[in-house]
Parts: structure tokens; C-alpha cells; sequence
């Protein structure tokens, strides 16, 4: 989302009005969740996304009639055949969805997206959240939860939230704390940061050689490091994420020897089954239970014949999006 909130302000602070597109509520079987959402610029162009097909198409449509205008509006779309505000379709659901006009005169609007620019530079949970009576939007801000200490309770959430009445209040997760601590930098390394870039995680990358520990290898990880496998200096909170695919099994032992007992939201490690089964060896020995050896992923990421440092770094990605998403793979198959 980082780069999201970063075309609105390059969008308002190039004096360009930006038509906000929000997924409101959505039923049945539809492309995207409530939540999803989607910016049109004056110049025509966009950035993100309320599930593609015919609704994106009309919404920008209205999207444009919004710039026009002015005038915030709301919109049902019905994703069935020959209905009322039918788009074609045959998911079977319904959506409504949000657009807000957004003037480039508009400072208290663009102080909330810097706000959420600064929360996910600093790896800090943060909201969108918005008044809504009737069509229009009164109010908006964004922040952390300390930040919205007199919002009805139950609104800052996992999910988006819209409250019923009028005035209506409506929230989106528009940041999730957490780093993503990959711990080597080798090939494999440099694919995974890549691939989460886009999909919303904060890499932080740690080797015990400066050499491989250069940001040039790793221009989307927010940050790189040199340090000393055998005494971490690092604090892993319960929203992170930790990834150990150092040079070999003594570099992955002494990591995981330090982050096994973490509280890490997910732990991996990457290698054949009897690297991993020789670590988990040694890690019995030093002390550690089966059950506390039973939370890592290993091997790392999902099975689906990864080969090639990319191929891998897809499957690894696909395992954070489940964790993240709330689902463990390991119970689901």
C-alpha cells in the first residue's frame, strides 16, 4: 500500500484532484473484499485496484464523473445477469462502493496519507478512517490507534470496517506492522525481497558478510546489514516475520537458536530435509521442546516444485500472504 498512498500525494501535490474509489461492502462471491481500493487521477491514470472487469470499468467511469463534479457519490453493482445495475457478470454478489473527491487544495487530506507514508516507514499499524453521512465524506483521518481515541469501539480492526447509522463509519488496515527479517543474502534472498516488495511487506536483510550485505543487491529492502550471526542485536516483536536462509546449517543453527523463542508472528528456514532435520537435532540438544521447534516452517514456503531462486521466492511469498491472511497452511492441507 506504501506506493498507493504515495501516487495520491504525488497526484494532489502535482495540483491534480484525485478521485478516492473504496469498496464499502461487498456480498457474495466477488473479485475483491471490502477494503479494496483504487485511486483515479485527473490525468486518467490509477493505482490500485476494486477487482478489475466491468466493475473497475464503470467505477471509472463515475470515477471521472466525480473529478467533474466534484461531488462525492456512492454506487451499488450487482455482479448477476440481467438485473438492475447488473454488470454481466456471474459471481453472484454485490458491491458498494465509495468515491470521495479530493481537491489538490485539500491539506488536511494530504496530511493523512503522509501520516501513513511515515506509519509504514516505521513498521507501525495504521488506519484510513472516514465519516460518512449519507454519500458524502465529512471527515477522514489516518493514524495509529492512539491516534482515534474517540471512534465507536470495534472500528480498528484486522479487516475494514463499516458501521451502520448516519453518520457511518468506515475503517481500512491501510498499514500492518511488522518486518519481514531475512537473515542471508544470498540469491534466494535477493528474489524474496523483491517479490514482497510489492505485496506490502518490510524487508530487513542481515549477513555476516559486508560483502553481501549491500543495498545494491537489495534495492526494495528497507534496510540491509552486516552483523554477527552468533549474537543478534535485534528485536523480533509478534507482528514480524523471520526468514533464515544464511550460507549453510551452523549460520541457520545460531540464528534460529536466538529467534526460535521470539514470539515471531512466523518463523522459516530454508534447506534439504536433512539439513533441516540435523538442526532440529541440535536444537533438542541445547534444550528447546518439540513443541517450540514445531512453530517453524521448514522446509520453507509451499510446496509447489520451486527450483530456481525466483520459483522459491514465490513460494515463500505465497506462505506470508497465508500467514498474514490468518491461515496456516501446514492445518489446511
Amino acid at each position: 500500500m506504501r506506493e498507493f498512498w504515495k501516487t495520491l500525494i504525488h497526484g494532489l501535490e502535482g495540483h491534480q484532484p484525485v478521485c478516492l474509489v473504496s469498496l464499502l461492502s461487498s456480498a457474495g462471491s466477488t473479485p475483491r473484499g471490502a477494503g479494496a481500493m483504487m485511486a483515479v487521477l485527473a490525468d486518467g491514470s490509477t493505482a490500485g485496484t476494486i477487482g478489475g472487469g466491468n466493475v473497475e470499468f464503470e467505477a471509472q467511469k463515475l470515477a471521472a464523473e466525480v473529478l467533474s463534479s466534484g461531488c462525492d457519490q456512492q454506487q451499488d453493482y450487482r455482479f448477476v445477469q440481467g438485473s438492475h445495475r447488473s454488470l454481466g457478470m456471474v459471481c453472484g454478489g454485490d458491491v458498494s462502493v465509495q468515491f470521495q473527491y479530493i481537491s489538490p487544495s485539500d491539506e488536511a487530506a494530504l496530511g493523512v496519507f503522509r501520516a501513513l507514508v511515515e506509519a509504514d516507514a516505521q513498521g507501525r499499524d495504521a488506519w484510513l478512517v472516514r465519516r460518512l453521512e449519507g454519500s458524502r465524506v465529512t471527515a477522514m483521518g489516518g493514524g495509529s490507534a492512539s491516534d482515534f481515541r474517540f471512534l465507536p469501539e470495534g472500528l480498528l480492526t484486522d479487516r475494514a470496517v463499516l458501521t451502520q447509522g448516519d453518520p457511518a463509519w468506515f475503517s481500512i488496515p491501510a498499514v500492518k506492522a511488522g518486518w519481514v527479517h531475512i537473515f542471508g543474502a544470498g540469491h534466494v534472498s535477493r528474489a524474496l525481497a523483491a517479490a514482497l516488495h510489492p505485496l506490502g511487506f518490510r524487508c530487513a536483510v542481515y549477513d555476516d558478510r559486508a560483502e553481501f550485505a549491500d543495498p545494491t543487491y537489495f534495492p526494495t529492502a528497507a534496510r540491509v546489514s552486516a552483523c554477527d550471526f552468533e549474537k543478534l542485536n535485534l528485536t523480533i516483536t509478534p507482528s514480524d516475520y523471520v526468514v533464515v536462509m544464511t550460507r549453510g546449517h551452523q549460520a541457520d543453527y545460531e540464528v534460529l537458536a536466538q529467534v526460535l523463542r521470539s514470539g515471531a508472528r512466523y518463523l522459516g528456514c530454508i534447506g534439504s530435509k536433512r539439513k533441516l532435520d540435523l538442526c532440529r537435532d541440535r536444537l533438542l540438544e541445547a534444550g528447546f521442546t518439540v513443541e517450540e521447534y514445531a512453530v517453524l516452517h521448514a522446509p520453507i514456503g509451499l510446496s509447489i516444485g520451486a527450483q530456481t531462486p525466483e520459483e522459491i521466492a514465490v513460494s515463500v511469498a505465497a506462505e506470508l500472504i497465508a500467514v498474514r491472511a490468518g491461515l496456516d497452511w501446514r492445518q489446511d492441507s
